[in-house]
């Protein structure tokens, strides 16, 4: 009985830590707006996007700056993740992912001014 009862204590611990949010990723910081109102799959997709985005893809960083809000303070937040990533990737090399976009995704500047 005791085995079954650490097994199920075990096994519910666990899908909590795994099936929980994450406003943290690689050191990038989720603001608390952004992340507070994200469902658990827009989180997963956010954590992946910028993942892909600090290994230099380009198309997750579109992805990244284009990922739906919600506006007001969600814009500020997710401006603030896109001032990280810059900080950890160097200004030249974010200026060299992005001259790689198409022409009409090269607009960070709203999203960096809030960030900062």
């Amino acid at each position: 009985m005791r085995k079954v009862i650490c097994y199920l204590i075990f096994a519910f611990t666990t899908s909590l830590l795994v099936g929980c949010k994450t406003d943290n990723v690689d050191g990038i910081v989720i603001g608390d707006t952004l992340f507070v109102h994200q469902s658990f799959s827009r989180n997963k997709k956010m954590k992946k996007l910028i993942q892909q985005s600090l290994n230099k893809d380009t198309n997750a960083l579109v992805s990244l700056k284009n990922f739906p809000n919600g506006g007001a303070a969600s814009s500020y937040d997710l401006g603030y993740v896109i001032t990280q990533i810059i900080y950890r990737l160097g200004e030249e090399e974010f200026i060299s992912l992005v001259k790689r976009f198409p022409e009409n995704e090269q607009d960070f500047e709203g999203l960096i001014d809030v960030g900062l």
